[in-house]
């Protein structure tokens, strides 16, 4: 077990997106909408798509190296990595274990973590925690989607506002005033009977 570390910061970030790219005047041909319609209610005007050989792992991997790069760590050094997705590569192994493997890290604690919009969130606190208590000093947290696969492009309200893409943090030790302050979170379930 590591000593334990007080104070929990983000130390390098990267991102991806892919090169097709779906604009509002496309989803005009697709589906009873418009450019006003969408740019009105929610400031959108294009949104990227994965190719249909992009994996979540594949969008993740290119966040991940920019993160690495960004921090000045190195794969191996990572004691944990977390992958926030409800779009995975396969339902096993975790779209975590592929990403790993991909990147080179050691065999560390990889897994995915399954909570929409919030996922990153919860997959940020996760490492946190796990940095604070001294289990881990390095912690690689993606978010990464694929959401063009689950969609209805026949439902307007949705399809204009989902895409792909995937961002990353590497979390690690601060020792200077830079530092994740706290979290807060929470579900309220009581509404899930009303989306069913």
């Amino acid at each position: 077990m590591r000593e334990k570390i007080c104070q929990v910061k983000i130390l390098g970030t990267g991102s991806y997106i892919p090169e097709k790219v779906l604009s509002n005047k496309d989803l005009e041909k697709m589906v009873d909408t418009s450019d006003e319609w969408i740019t009105t209610r929610t400031g959108i005007k294009k949104r990227h798509i994965a190719k249909a050989q992009e994996a979540a792992s594949d969008l993740a991997y290119y966040a991940s190296q920019e993160a690495l790069k960004s921090s000045g760590l190195k794969p191996k050094e990572l004691d944990m990595i977390i992958v926030a997705t409800i779009t995975p590569d396969m339902i096993f192994p975790a779209t975590a274990c592929v990403l790993q493997n991909r990147l080179g890290a050691r065999h560390v604690p990889a897994f995915d973590l399954e909570a929409a919009c919030s996922g990153f969130l919860y997959s940020l606190t996760i490492a946190q925690k796990f940095i604070e208590s001294g289990e881990a000093k390095y912690v690689l947290v993606v978010a990464s989607e694929v959401l063009s696969r689950i969609l209805d492009w026949k439902d307007r309200t949705t399809c204009v506002i989902f895409a792909d893409g995937a961002g990353a943090a590497i979390l690690g030790p601060s020792s200077g005033s830079g530092r994740i302050i706290s979290s807060y979170l929470g579900a309220k379930t009581s509404l899930y009977e009303n989306e069913r």
